[in-house]
Order: C-alpha cells, then sequence, then structure tokens
C-alpha cells in the first residue's frame, strides 16, 4: 500500500470504528450479567491469559463484521484477532498493514466482576511501528472512556452519547508532553507466578509497580493522561500492548527489548502456543521517559527471556 492508502485505512478507521465499538461496548456491559464463561482451548497456566468467555466471541464477531463493511478498504488489510470468531477470511492473509483485534482485553476481570478496566480495542501497524490506535472503555465513567492515537494526536477523556462517537472524541484536547503529568507507577504482567515479586522490586530503582490484580484501570487510558509512567512486561502479545508503544513514541519515549536497549518490532513474533497468541520475544519496557526506559532495562537485563521456565 502506498501512504495515501495508509491515510485512506487510517481515516476509515477513524470514521467508522467508534459507533462500532460503542455498540460492541454496550453488548459486552450487558452480557456481563448472564453466565458466559466457557471452556477454551489456552493452557498458558495463567488465568489472566486463558479466561474465555462468550462476550470475547461476541464481540469479535461483531466488529470484524463491522471491518468488513465499513469501507472496502479496509479489506487490503491483514487481521490478527485474538479469537477465531467472524468473517476472517475476508480478509488477506499478506498485506503491508495489519489491523490487530482485542474484543475484551481485560477478559478474566471482566468474567470475574472484580474490575471495570476491561476495554473494546485495535490497532494498526506495519513491521516497523504503530499508525492507529482505539480503546473504547465501557465501564469506566458514566458513559464509557475512549482512548485514540491517531498520527501524532493522543485522545482520552469521557464519551458523550447526546453525540455521535467521532464528534465525542473530535472535541477532546489533545494529550501532549507538556499537558501530561508525570508518573512512577509501572504496569507489570507476564512474569506468571513472578508477577509481585517483580513488581515489588522496581521500589529499587524508584519506580511503583502493579499488577494485574492491583492495577486501578485500563492501562491505555492511565499511561495516555500520565497516571502511569509505563509498563514492563513479558513477552506482550500483538492484541493489545501495541496501543501503549504508539503512546509511548508520540510522547518521546519508546518500547525497548531489555536484553538489547533496542526499540521493539514486529518482524520477530512468536506464536504462544499454550495461550494461543502472537506475541513479542523476550522483556520489553515502554514508558514516555528515556530514563524511565534506561532503568527498566538495566534492572531487567538479567531476567530469563523465556516466559515458560517448564
Amino acid at each position: 500500500m502506498s501512504d495515501q492508502k495508509l491515510q485512506q485505512v487510517v481515516a476509515a478507521l477513524g470514521k467508522h470504528m467508534p459507533d462500532a465499538f460503542r455498540w460492541s461496548g454496550a453488548v459486552a456491559k450487558q452480557l456481563r450479567y448472564h453466565s458466559i464463561s466457557i471452556e477454551g482451548k489456552k493452557e498458558s497456566g495463567s488465568p489472566m491469559t486463558d479466561a474465555l468467555t462468550l462476550a470475547d466471541l461476541t464481540v469479535q464477531e461483531l466488529l470484524i463484521a463491522a471491518i468488513r463493511d465499513a469501507d472496502p478498504i479496509l479489506q487490503e488489510c491483514r487481521i490478527e484477532a485474538e479469537e477465531t470468531t467472524g468473517d476472517l477470511g475476508r480478509f488477506p492473509e499478506e498485506s503491508p498493514y495489519t489491523i490487530c483485534l482485542d474484543p475484551i482485553d481485560g477478559t478474566k476481570q471482566y468474567r470475574d466482576k472484580t474490575g471495570n478496566g476491561y476495554a473494546v480495542m485495535l490497532s494498526l501497524r506495519t513491521v516497523d511501528t504503530l499508525h492507529y490506535s482505539l480503546v473504547y472503555i465501557p465501564e469506566t465513567g458514566d458513559q464509557g472512556t475512549w482512548v485514540e492515537v491517531s498520527g501524532e494526536t493522543i485522545r482520552c477523556g469521557a464519551d458523550d452519547w447526546s453525540v455521535p462517537g467521532r464528534e465525542a472524541l473530535d472535541s477532546m484536547t489533545p494529550i501532549t508532553a507538556e499537558n501530561r503529568p508525570d508518573s512512577d507507577k509501572i504496569y507489570m504482567i507476564g512474569f506468571q507466578d513472578a508477577d509481585t515479586e517483580r513488581a515489588a522490586g522496581l521500589s529499587e530503582i524508584g519506580l511503583e509497580g502493579f499488577t494485574a490484580d492491583t492495577m486501578p484501570g485500563c492501562i491505555f487510558a492511565l499511561f495516555a493522561t500520565g497516571e502511569f509512567g509505563g509498563s514492563l512486561i513479558h513477552s506482550p502479545n500483538v492484541y493489545d500492548f501495541p496501543v501503549s508503544l504508539q503512546i509511548a513514541r508520540i510522547l518521546g519515549g519508546d518500547a525497548l527489548w531489555v536484553h538489547s536497549g533496542e526499540p521493539v518490532h514486529f518482524e520477530e513474533l512468536w506464536l504462544d502456543d499454550r495461550a494461543d497468541m502472537l506475541r513479542l520475544p523476550g522483556i520489553v519496557a515502554c514508558s514516555h521517559d528515556p530514563k524511565k526506559l534506561e532503568k527498566m532495562c538495566e534492572h531487567a537485563k538479567d531476567w530469563s527471556p523465556v516466559r515458560y521456565q517448564d
């Protein structure tokens, strides 16, 4: 695809997906009140990863159809979706541009009703970077909360159902490095049984680690607004993590492999058969702040890059 086509893809996602995300969020919110837990094939040993609900499958079915029908140019993109439902055969297996979809990010807290930070999300990437991200958090705020990252613009704020989704997003003041506060709070996940220990250990370098169980909300909104300063993740998956990468790069930071200090890219993915997910290899530090990145890389550089130790 040419740069012009890339702009058309971004424009189509930005135009059509906000309304589809609102509908999907409403469906997810209603399904949460019913018995929706189902048996999946994921056997990673992590309850965060292995949780699966009818809402994951239903929301993905809806969103794949929305992407398919919104604009013909979107059918020229690859789809990498966390689940297998939907008209995935409509999309090519090869394309310079990949739309990644996570129908319910935070499935375990969604299913167990232990928090309201779950989200519907997608991103558009090439092999080297992100070009568009959209996150809708249905139960944060009275009418939900948005995070949108497009080009060099970050938007995050409360939804307003009195206007179309696109209009609600356009009314938000963009977040910049100048109007965004700083934080030493870091989200940590992927270290299996050592998550709590690893998170506590960040105090050694002046940072404060939070596990999935102690997060006060959705990391993407918290990172966008400056309530969190980044993340340290073992083998992050491609369905949700890239949103943080895009936010970090716009704000002057990056996401780095801790063992080499090199910026991450998407040429070196691996299929985690236990979790049935595509992942980046090794441990990745992500922050808007190069100093925090340096601290995290130095702190974690000797940790095992292998996700499963058995």
